[in-house]
């Protein structure tokens, strides 16, 4: 698409959040088709980054194999699951959970330095 900077700036923004917000609910949901419905965000999200850069075969591509294929039969084998024995020991929080969840919070934290250090 060709678009004036301020627009195209602006919907880089916008899509990046998307990716950032639905990658974070995929890992972080805890019923599983709240997690597949944000996986197919996340592959909307990148389907529209192609358009953005005039990649409109690529764009096709992606919507039809993953967001119409791949997605769909996750959410087939998710809901055919049985729930009952899913959600039979579920504990909210454990040490180990926090104990990863600091370890990614440092790596995350490391990285944006190193991001921000690098000109």
């Amino acid at each position: 698409m060709n678009l004036s900077g301020p627009i195209h700036d602006f919907l880089l923004v916008f899509l990046g959040l998307g990716l950032i917000l639905g990658g974070l609910a995929v890992v972080l949901l805890t019923n599983p088709i709240f997690s597949a419905f944000s996986l197919g965000l996340v592959l909307v999200c990148i389907s529209l980054f192609y358009i953005l850069s005039n990649s409109h075969f690529v764009v096709a591509a992606q919507l039809l194999i993953y967001v119409g294929a791949i997605n769909i039969l996750i959410l087939f084998v998710v809901m055919f699951m049985n729930g009952s024995e899913y959600y039979k020991d579920f504990n909210l929080w454990t040490i180990g959970n926090g104990l990863t969840y600091l370890i990614c919070a440092s790596l995350f934290v490391l990285l944006i330095t190193i991001i921000s250090n690098t000109t």
